[in-house]
């Protein structure tokens, strides 16, 4: 989460939170036959169509996002 500031036209400041664009989303993964449910984002996911399932829960974990599925 961030925070801004909402500037209307007479540019009068109200802070502001920019949330990232979250989603439950299933995957199947098909080495083990099962499927899985993750909170992705949507850039995320667009990393998964990219790059597969595998490789990207595979990043995930090394990098430290994600615990062991």
């Amino acid at each position: 989460m961030m925070v801004g500031n909402n500037v209307s036209h007479s540019k009068k400041k109200t802070k502001r939170r920019f949330y990232p664009n979250l989603f439950n989303k299933k995957f199947f993964l098909p080495e083990e036959n099962r499927w899985i449910e993750i909170k992705v984002s949507a850039a995320g996911i667009r990393n998964i169509n990219k790059k597969g399932l595998k490789a990207a829960l595979d990043e995930a974990i090394e990098k430290g996002y994600l615990k062991k599925y």
